[in-house]
């Protein structure tokens, strides 16, 4: 598979293309991880708010077993803890809802950002190098010599501009049924330069 030209000018923006793709993915990519932390540091709250609740909690239900061992008002000393400790205990769990939203609306954010604009980058450059591999690998496989340049003569002057074909020519089309070499090779070279390929060794030699 043909990857990249064989034309200077061509195969330059293609490589830029790619390092400026590449540069592209790599900056989304760092702008969707800042979104992700400063998204993600809005549940910073609610986990101490957990962590707070759930050592409360703790520290309550201990109390609470001990208060429980005092005689004759253990039980009604007791109840107040232990709602105190559920309430605790309820605090934290909202904490920890507030910190999984946040983190949830984290990764959404930081997956737009990252992905959104890599997709559309991807589907405007990705096509046209794949369009290009394909024709000039398939081009490549049908010129091994000089014999092969009528072909690409005739795709030339189905394919390429006409002012294009003006300039190596008056009547392209009588040239190449009269064999006329030199504006058979000039033709194709301009048809194998669109595809990205020069022509063969022989054919610049003669």
């Amino acid at each position: 598979m043909k990857l990249y030209s064989d034309v200077g000018v061509q195969r330059f923006g293609q490589v830029l293309g790619d390092l400026l793709l590449l540069g592209w993915v790599a900056f989304c990519t760092a702008l969707g991880l800042t979104v992700f932390k400063i998204t993600n540091a809005l549940g910073y709250p609610g986990r101490k708010a957990a962590e707070a609740g759930d050592g409360l909690s703790g520290d309550l239900q201990k109390l609470s077993g001990s208060i429980g061992k005092v005689p004759a008002v253990g039980d009604e000393l007791q109840a107040p803890v232990d709602g105190a400790a559920k309430a605790a205990a309820r605090m934290a769990e909202a904490g920890r809802d507030q910190a999984h939203a946040a983190e949830q609306l984290a990764y959404l954010l930081a997956g737009v950002t990252i992905g959104l604009p890599v997709l559309f980058a991807l589907l405007i450059w990705l096509p046209r190098r794949i369009r290009f591999s394909r024709r000039a690998t398939a081009a490549r496989k049908f010129i091994d010599n000089a014999a092969d340049l009528d072909l690409f003569a005739l795709r030339a002057m189905a394919n390429q501009p006409m002012h294009k074909l003006a300039k190596i020519s008056d009547d392209p089309v009588t040239a190449w049924r009269e064999g006329d070499s030199a504006v058979i090779t000039r033709l194709a070279d301009l048809e194998l330069r669109s595809t990205g390929l020069r022509l063969p060794r022989p054919a610049v030699e003669s």
